[in-house]
């Protein structure tokens, strides 16, 4: 066995190891505390919607490490397993090489990794979602936006983000990683302006925001904060499940405010308006501009890797890849990178959490906290989300500060 054989081998089973180990924590956190509300939440939650998230929440773990095992699994046949060296020869042996056979190589593994994990997905909506009374799609619309994205993200963005940069690694020489990243920035760019506009209506219907009263609300805050954008829309979240949810999207000109139909049925305008301001928190402390900024840098760090790793065969034979080309350096790094960077995890989380206490922060100034605290329990309630994660399961895996947190400080200002 070659030595950085074994450095991956190693690392997936840290990987597989340090997984399951914080679902077991998250298991044993929730079973402990399932017949005991916790203080803060017992005036608003009952011990009956407790436990329903609870066991929510266990469900989900039990899927989660079924498929930590399947993904490894997959990982290692398409690596070492000679599954990316298979696909490789079927299309060579079709007279398909060169940059042409390296975007049908790409297009076939990333079809065949979907289609794999399929039924996990299809298991999730129909048995976890359905059980705890969250899914409200059918089969057919279920495997209708599964061939929608397939077409739309797959066969369309990825030929073409695939043929772009294979080009720029064939022909930009030495340092084609700097022509790739600028290439993948601007496209990413695009996309943010291109997405709420065209491609988002394709899954759900957007329609204008039809309560005036609360209308003229949002739209005093929006002019408070010195927020533009091109309208307040609905979205029929509905039609697939019955989570709640509000967020921003688009830049520029296409920037736009959207609410799930579910959560402005759940809501007083009050608490809409409170839920809205900790959005614009986000846009007025730059949050987005600067996970965009964040992310950018990250992928010049990969590609910059990436540069140097194309030329060592090590990296290519230990990992199984009998063939030294730019398309397999390309697929082979983007498989195993999550493998050694899954531990870094918590400081994402940890700007995120920060993030989100400042968009607290601000709505409580604009708004009254108390509204954001009710809206918070109501979410936390429709939604089933456990109050009482485990702490280092948290770090690793929620963008969000946990519960108990975020409303403590909240209530700061409440009082």
């Amino acid at each position: 066995m070659e030595f950085f054989t074994s450095i991956f081998l190693l690392f997936l089973s840290i990987y597989i190891l340090t997984m399951l180990w914080l679902n077991f924590r998250q298991k044993k956190s929730i079973q402990n505390s399932f017949n005991v509300v916790p203080a803060s939440f017992q005036k608003d939650i009952s011990l009956k919607d407790h436990q329903k998230a609870g066991l929510y929440s266990l469900d989900k773990l039990k899927v989660d490490n079924f498929e930590i095992l399947f993904s490894s699994l997959l990982l290692v046949l398409w690596t070492i397993g000679g599954g990316i060296d298979l696909i490789n020869n079927f299309w060579a042996s079709h007279s398909y090489e060169g940059l042409s056979g390296g975007v049908f190589v790409i297009l076939s593994i990333m079809i065949i990794s979907s289609l794999l994990g399929l039924p996990v997905n299809y298991f999730r909506t129909f048995k976890i979602e359905e059980k705890h009374g969250f899914n409200k799609s059918t089969t057919s619309l279920f495997f209708s936006d599964y061939v929608k994205q397939t077409i739309i993200f797959t066969l369309i963005f990825g030929s073409f983000i695939s043929f772009v940069v294979l080009w720029l690694m064939n022909y930009m020489g030495q340092y084609w990683w700097i022509y790739t990243w600028v290439f993948i920035s601007l496209f990413s760019l695009i996309m943010i302006w291109v997405y709420p506009t065209f491609i988002a209506p394709l899954f759900n219907k957007f329609s204008p925001l039809s309560d005036k009263e609360l209308e003229i609300k949002i739209k005093s805050l929006i002019t408070k904060s010195g927020f533009q954008s091109n309208g307040i829309f609905v979205m029929d979240g509905s039609k697939r499940s019955s989570h709640g949810n509000a967020y921003f999207t688009g830049m520029g000109e296409s920037k736009r405010i959207v609410f799930f139909d579910t959560l402005l049925k759940d809501m007083s305008h009050d608490e809409i308006e409170a839920i809205l301001a900790h959005e614009l928190g986000h846009f007025h402390h730059k949050h987005i501009r600067k996970n965009i900024v964040s992310t950018f840098l990250i992928t010049l760090i990969g590609l910059a890797l990436l540069g140097y790793l194309i030329d060592q065969e090590w990296f290519f034979s230990g990992l199984g890849i009998t063939e030294v080309n730019n398309h397999n350096a390309l697929i082979v790094f983007t498989m195993v990178a999550p493998v050694f960077t899954f531990l870094i995890s918590p400081i994402s989380n940890m700007l995120s959490r920060k993030h989100e206490f400042e968009a607290d922060n601000f709505a409580a100034t604009h708004t009254d906290a108390k509204n954001l605290i009710s809206s918070l329990i109501k979410l936390y309630k429709e939604n089933a989300s456990t109050l009482t994660p485990d702490k280092i399961y948290s770090t690793f895996h929620h963008s969000h500060p946990p519960a108990s947190e975020r409303i403590g400080e909240l209530l700061k200002y409440a009082n």
